[in-house]
Order: structure tokens, then C-alpha cells, then sequence
């Protein structure tokens, strides 16, 4: 279903990779104007001039969500929005509740939480006034489930849950649906590797054994589902899993 005029600019976060890149691809084929915003600006201007030369059209905005002023200032660009995915996000390390390094606790609640409503407060007009707006919170079965060694991530997708919960009861009969997509275990190059701190063996062992995780494909393509839906469908939540995964603490790993 193509984007009616008035709400084609989808905004995506973390648009440098994984997730973030995919649903920019897939958003683009559907129709849609993508602005690419992360940090690092070499990735996001290299998607967009491929989207670009596809034929679509993209924009890269290098944006860092934690910082209140520069989103405020990004999203003066705006009139209207229609669609904005809340993807960046991440984790950072494995360790008990008790031996856990709060820095990190707090960089990932800053990133996955501060982020996400920094960017939704400072859009939310925008999308209001495309009189058919979408906000996606991407979260993760970590914001449904507790699992050891998940403490600080746990927290935060947690609160990140209940802020979409929240932002959907508070806009109820304005123009705008609220979605969380929340995936399982997905295998991207670097969501493992970045919660390890670049060791490589801790974070193959993450997907040791599952012989088909998630792709970040497989999720965008899910985020793509719910945002096309006819405007009157909100898909509240949708988890989404690969079929060797029955739980965060329950998966088919093959000899």
C-alpha cells in the first residue's frame, strides 16, 4: 500500500546498520521518503546515496538521539512526518545485577529510553499534523521477559515498553497509531559484538547452535507489515521470534 502524500517521510534512528538499514531499504521500496539519522554519518550518507541511485529518495541527518538540543533542531525541519521508527538502541555488556558497571546501565537507558522520547516528543507534532501518523518503538522481548545477565538491557526495554503503552493512551483520537515491535534473537553483525565490547568469540556463542535467528531483513520486514496496515489497524505489539527461540531463556541449539 502506497503512502498517501501528506505522511511519505518516514524518519528512521539508528539508520546505520542492522535493523535501522533494512527498515530504511524496505520503507524506501514501499514508497516512502526515508531520513536516515545515526551517528555516524559516513554509513547513513552511503544508504542513502544507494537508495538514491535505486530510484528512491533518501536523506542522512548524523544525529545523536541523547542530545535534547540537536534533535529539537533537527526536527525543525519538518512540517510533516509521517512515520517515525524509533530503532536505535543497543546493549552493552552481560553481567550480574551485582558486579554490573552502572555507567553502563545508564548509557543504555539514556540511548533506548531518553532517546526514544526525545526524538517521539520532538516529531510528535509533526506526525499530528500529517493527519496520518506512525510512531514504531522498536523494543525487544527483553522489554516482556527477565533472563539472567540482562539486567540493565532488561530494564531499559522495559521502560521503553511502557513508554510506547503510555504514548498510545495519551493520544487516543489524535491521527497518530502507536506500534512496539519487539524481536527475539537476531543475528546482525554488530548488536553482539557491541554488547561485548568487540570480543568476537562471547558473541558467536550467542548464536551457537541456532541454526536460522532472526535476520535484520526479517524484522524490518515485520516493521514494514505493521506500518502499512490501513490507517484504522494498530498493530500494539508484535513479537516476533525465530521458530528455535520458544522464550529468552529457552532455545533449540543444534549439536
Amino acid at each position: 500500500m502506497a503512502p498517501a502524500a501528506s505522511s511519505r517521510i518516514a524518519v528512521v534512528t539508528g539508520a546505520s546498520s542492522g535493523i535501522g538499514a533494512a527498515t530504511a531499504r524496505q520503507l524506501a521500496a514501499a514508497g516512502y521518503r526515508v531520513v536516515l539519522t545515526a551517528r555516524r554519518k559516513d554509513r547513513i550518507e552511503a544508504l542513502a546515496e544507494e537508495l538514491n541511485g535505486a530510484g528512491h529518495q533518501a536523506a542522512a541527518y548524523a544525529l545523536d538521539i541523547t542530545d535534547r538540543a540537536a534533535v529539537d533542531e533537527f526536527a525543525t525541519a519538518f512540517k510533516t512526518v509521517g512515520v517515525l521508527v524509533n530503532n536505535a538502541g543497543g546493549a552493552l555488556g552481560a553481567d550480574s545485577v551485582a558486579s554490573a558497571d552502572p555507567e553502563q546501565w545508564r548509557q543504555m537507558y539514556e540511548t533506548n529510553v531518553i532517546g526514544t522520547l526525545n526524538v517521539t516528543q520532538a516529531l510528535l507534532p509533526a506526525l499530528t499534523a500529517s493527519g496520518d501518523g506512525t510512531v514504531v518503538v522498536l523494543s525487544s522481548t527483553a522489554g516482556h521477559g527477565t533472563y539472567e545477565g540482562g539486567g540493565g538491557y532488561v530494564a531499559a526495554k522495559h521502560a521503553e515498553h511502557v513508554l510506547a503503552e503510555t504514548l498510545r493512551l495519551e493520544i487516543v483520537g489524535t491521527p497518530v497509531r502507536v506500534i512496539e515491535v519487539a524481536p527475539g534473537m537476531v543475528k546482525t553483525d554488530e548488536f553482539a559484538l557491541t554488547r561485548f565490547g568487540g570480543d568476537e568469540e562471547k558473541a558467536a556463542k550467542v548464536y551457537a547452535g541456532v541454526a536460522q535467528p532472526l535476520t535484520a531483513d526479517d524484522v524490518a520486514d515485520t516493521i514494514t507489515w505493521a506500518i502499512t496496515r490501513p490507517s484504522h489497524v494498530n498493530i500494539d505489539l508484535l513479537v516476533v521470534r525465530p521458530r528455535a527461540q520458544a522464550s529468552n531463556t529457552k532455545v533449540h541449539r543444534e549439536q
